[in-house]
């Protein structure tokens, strides 16, 4: 099983939140994530490639392979902060 997905990393769930409400509204997931992603992956637009299970953290791995595609989902609390995630694909 593989999967594409993207998110946001940022502290706080209140900063999750606020992106994500932003996002609602209809700024652009990518935009958000290369301005105020705490993760690498942030400068590709939140983009994380493809993703085998197991090789996220637990929470997001869940988010990743169960739940609806291209939901925004979370904030999702992890050791390194808040996420927002969003699968596009699984197979």
């Amino acid at each position: 099983m593989k999967a594409q997905a993207r998110h946001i990393l940022v502290k706080t769930a209140d900063e999750a939140e606020k992106l994500k409400q932003r996002i609602a509204n209809g700024e652009a997931f990518d935009v958000l994530a290369k301005k105020f992603s705490l993760c690498p992956s942030g400068k590709r637009g939140g983009d994380l490639g493809e993703i085998r299970p197991g090789q996220m953290v637990g929470a997001i791995d869940q988010v990743i392979f169960k739940k609806p595609l291209r939901v925004v989902h979370g904030p999702i609390k992890s050791k390194f902060g808040y996420h927002l995630v969003q699968t596009f694909y699984r197979d």
